[in-house]
């Protein structure tokens, strides 16, 4: 493993623990203390990932975001934030973000959303125009904007949610059991909580497969849940 991942965040106890914990998972990391020296670093190009706080000496967050993707930078970016209103969430998605992070959070949990948006862009790189889409039948997912639409109809996700559709699209026609989907979607490294994938399911087959003849969101039963393509 070797992506590079940058830490935009002024509390030094909290950038420390993170790149601790990013080192303690193979990855190569950089840290920024002001939102100035963030966006210049995170300008270069050189940055797989960044982790960006809301509230920054210099420059904010959503500042240093906008002007990232101004700038025509497609780096995926997970904001940081103590404060978890509508609002804020709103405007860091509005501007541009890849995910939501609200502190205080469980360092497992940051970790499975990097992996998760680490592997959805290495999958799909963004080589020219319009590569940043999914397409599965008449389902189309815009990675950058976190867009989804079925035929022509937008679909509002929330980032669990949207985590969740991207694992089975990206492992369409395979079956994935809710062990599988607990610990790639939420992190999660033991058995327990299943009941939590079903639940984030029938979510996604309100949203996705309701009043559609061709149902994309299939059980297997005694295993879990899959994803077919329309021919499949």
């Amino acid at each position: 493993m070797n992506e590079r991942i940058l830490v935009v965040e002024d509390e030094a106890g909290i950038a420390r623990i993170l790149q601790l914990e990013l080192e303690h998972e193979g990855y190569t990391v950089g840290v920024a203390s002001d939102g100035r020296k963030g966006y210049e670093m995170a300008s270069s190009g050189e940055w797989q990932l960044v982790l960006l706080d809301v509230m920054l000496p210099e420059m904010s967050g959503i500042e240093v975001l906008r002007l990232i993707r101004q700038a025509g930078n497609p780096v995926p970016i997970i904001l940081l934030t103590a404060r978890d209103t509508v609002p804020d969430k709103v405007s860091g998605f509005e501007h541009g973000a890849n995910d939501y992070v609200t502190k205080p959070f469980a360092v497992e949990e940051l970790l499975a959303r990097v992996r998760n948006i680490l592997r959805i862009f290495q999958q799909y790189p963004k080589e020219a125009e319009g590569s940043d889409l999914i397409k599965l039948g008449d389902l189309t997912i815009e990675l950058r904007t976190r867009k989804v639409f079925r035929k022509d109809l937008l679909i509002e996700l929330t980032p669990r949610e949207f985590e969740l559709l991207v694992y089975l699209v990206e492992n369409r026609n395979e079956e994935k059991s809710r062990e599988d989907i607990l610990s790639e979607v939420w992190g999660y490294d033991f058995i327990g909580e299943t009941n939590l994938v079903d639940v984030y399911i029938r979510y996604l087959r309100q949203k996705l497969d309701k009043g559609y003849r061709h149902k994309l969101i299939h059980t297997v039963r005694g295993v879990g849940y899959m994803i077919k393509e329309p021919d499949a």
